[in-house]
């Protein structure tokens, strides 16, 4: 079998206006960058209503072992185009810092990937770059505005607003800057976060066009004066010089997939510290140009579909049609306790006990008023008995599980999981957030503590308790809430595999982003700044002879 990196290579990839034919995108609404990418300018896509349906998919909760929810995307909008319906995949954009570190790259993998790979996991279009100037202007135009008399009465001890950098650089998490004297402005303690945990990539992500944008960017709070009232990018007047900055990376980027179908990949928000979602401007072209929208959420269903409903959804008024909860025999037998190097030999024991972990995500969709259905997929290693197992576990909980092999077979092997969720997203949408908007902000943390992580109660020590009423009265109780933890189990201990119950969430600060439209609960530890691993795959990526890349998958 060719690796991921071969089949990309060997692609017969499409000029893109051929896909934006295919996708009924105006020749004068298409950007070109280069021959196999481009810009959509969707102001001159006309008025039609966003008709399609929306499919989300999401997964168990990640393990060494491999989900593939991203190849799971992908693989099924090219399963849904093959049996006839017209599809549309929205996804992230990769960001730097994986691909440089741990993960690698993000474009899907063997014969369900997004093409032209290389591109999409480096610079791609430049949005991420946009965003990172846009943020780190805001940062400059703060200290400048303190250098030069600070009329604004800025408390420099108050200030919340970082810089960021799209690179995992450890060094850059807490720093001192503006030493080396009264020219170089006042001293203080600051840091860096990684771009996709910028306020500002949530806006692009969840913003309806330049308007909302800069009205968004206007109400970011960077800090507080001496009398803690909220100053805000507006007070600054940086709001319009960085909608400026994001005027291009605003509009989505077409791409295509291995086998010629149209995808938009378009922002990459953080799924922890952020929504973890694409765009709502893609999303909502996709749904305008096609009968069905293939999109994923970050992490597992916890974490990103908890927030693609009571975040994206809610704001951009997105009712779903379907949900694909991507599972492995591998991942299954992890959460049942199997070390990543026996997971090789079957064990149906461990698919059993790890069996849970996708029960909790089945019930949990469920509470969204959401059907969904469970992908299986499937690894060479796997034996029948076990696939048998996950797929009585989903019987007996309300859903069904399908074995896919889309990367081996690309979209036919997903073909009857595409027919499924046409079943399904065949019935009328019954979603609805978790909890009502005028709920108090402790109260959200804590519903979605109880009733998706099954934990006995949210806790948080006064200070953040007295936080979170301050804002409630200046007017932010209505924001929805978004609870940043640790992507490995449903409580706040990564090692608590399985679907632990009665455990405790501890709120150990807060947030508000009040551009992006949310609450940040930041339970247990969280790196908004990840450093490199001991054998970074940026050791390993090179241009070789013939001047290709190598290394990013």
């Amino acid at each position: 079998m060719p690796t991921d990196i071969e089949i990309s290579r060997a692609a017969a990839i499409q000029p893109i206006q051929r896909i934006a034919d295919r996708a009924g995108i105006p020749a004068a609404a298409i950007e070109p960058y280069g021959h196999h990418k481009a810009k959509i300018d969707i102001t001159l896509l006309g008025d039609a209503d966003a008709a399609g349906k929306l499919v989300l998919v999401t997964a168990v909760n990640p393990t060494p072992a491999g989900e593939g929810k991203t190849t799971t995307s992908v693989g099924l909008a090219d399963a849904l185009n093959r049996i006839g319906k017209r599809t549309m995949l929205c996804l992230r954009e990769p960001s730097l810092g994986p691909c440089f570190g741990t993960k690698g790259g993000a474009a899907g993998g063997g014969y369900a990937q997004v093409i032209p790979m290389e591109d999409i996991n480096l610079h791609f279009t430049g949005d991420f770059h946009a965003i990172t100037s846009a943020h780190n202007l805001l940062a400059a135009m703060i200290d400048n505005h303190i250098h030069w008399g600070n009329a604004l009465d800025i408390d420099v001890r108050r200030i919340v607003w970082r810089r960021v950098l799209d690179i995992n650089d450890r060094a850059l998490r807490d720093i001192a800057q503006s030493l080396g004297g009264p020219a170089n402005g006042f001293p203080r303690e600051s840091g860096f976060d990684i771009t996709v945990a910028s306020e500002v990539m949530a806006i692009l992500c969840l913003a309806d066009g330049l308007d909302d944008l800069e009205a968004r960017l206007g109400r970011i709070v960077i800090g507080y004066n001496r009398k803690k009232q909220a100053v805000t990018a507006r007070d600054l007047k940086a709001d319009g010089a960085m909608a400026v900055l994001l005027a291009q990376a605003i509009k989505p980027n077409l791409v295509q997939t291995l086998e010629g179908n149209p995808a938009l990949i378009h922002g990459g928000p953080f799924a922890n510290i952020a929504h973890g979602c694409n765009s709502v401007i893609a999303t909502r072209t996709g749904l305008k140009l096609a009968d069905y929208v293939v999109t994923e959420a970050g992490f597992g269903a916890d974490l990103g579909a908890e927030k693609f409903f009571d975040i994206k959804c809610r704001q951009a008024g997105l009712r779903p049609a379907a949900v694909v909860i991507v599972a492995t025999v591998r991942a299954l037998k992890m959460n049942g306790g199997v070390a990543k190097g026996d997971l090789a030999t079957p064990d149906m024991d461990a698919v059993q006990r790890g069996g849970v972990n996708l029960i909790r995500h089945i019930e949990n969709v469920r509470q969204f008023g959401v059907s969904a259905v469970v992908a299986i997929n499937r690894f060479h290693t796997d034996s029948d008995e076990e696939l048998a197992a996950i797929a009585a576990i989903a019987d007996l909980h309300g859903s069904r599980a399908i074995v896919c092999t889309h990367w081996a077979d690309g979209g036919a092997g997903a073909e009857q999981l595409a027919q499924q969720v046409v079943a399904i997203a065949s019935a009328p949408s019954q979603f609805a957030p978790l909890y009502d908007d005028d709920l108090p902000l402790f109260d959200k943390i804590n519903t979605v503590a109880t009733r998706l992580y099954r934990a006995e109660a949210a806790v948080a020590d006064p200070g953040v308790h007295a936080q979170l009423a301050r804002w409630e009265a200046d007017g932010y109780g209505h924001l929805p809430v978004c609870i940043a933890k640790t992507q490995y189990s449903f409580s706040t201990n990564p090692a608590a595999l399985g679907a632990p119950t009665g455990h405790i969430v501890p709120v150990r600060e807060v947030r508000l982003a009040a551009g992006a439209g949310f609450v940040v609960a930041i339970c247990g530890e969280i790196m908004t700044m990840p450093g490199l691993p001991r054998t970074p795959a940026a050791e390993t990526i090179r241009i070789d002879a013939a001047g290709r890349i190598e290394g990013l998958f």
